[in-house]
């Protein structure tokens, strides 16, 4: 249980961070200011002020290329999401919609078109021209003739 814990919270640390350099950075704030505010002593302002305080100091680290600030960011969010985790099961849950709503879609999930255009000159084809493959790899049917 421990591994998936873990897991969550990387993935919440992940995506936290990657939304607070997005326009959509308010929204992503208000949702993680509710999932933080009913647990534990964190009022609703003070969890918002410091994830505020902190989404600043990421965009600064990021102009400035500070990958270590980043790094730490992430891993002092990491940590908190586990810690949350821990303490309130059902928690889980919550983090898991949340990231759901967050989560920008992955190429993988994303639909792919590939178009080829192929040309065929100076031969006569007698079948069909097959193409297969992830490549420009064709495999001709039939019969050609010069």
């Amino acid at each position: 249980m421990e591994t998936e814990l873990v897991a969550l919270a990387t993935a919440g640390a992940t995506a936290l961070v990657q939304q607070m350099a997005t326009d959509g950075w308010t929204a992503a704030r208000d949702r993680m200011v509710g999932f933080f505010a009913g647990r534990g002593s964190a009022t609703p302002a003070s969890v918002e002020e410091e994830l505020d305080t902190v989404r600043a100091e990421l965009v600064a680290a990021r102009q400035d290329e500070d990958e270590q600030l980043i790094a730490d960011v992430h891993t002092e969010w990491r940590t908190r999401l586990r810690r949350t985790l821990a303490a309130d099961p059902a928690a889980a849950a919550e983090l898991r919609a949340l990231l759901d709503e967050l989560a920008p879609a992955t190429p993988e999930s994303q639909p792919t078109s590939i178009v080829y255009n192929n040309t065929m000159s100076g031969s006569v084809t007698d079948g069909p021209v097959i193409q297969i493959g992830s490549g420009n790899v064709n495999q001709w049917g039939g019969g050609s003739r010069g």
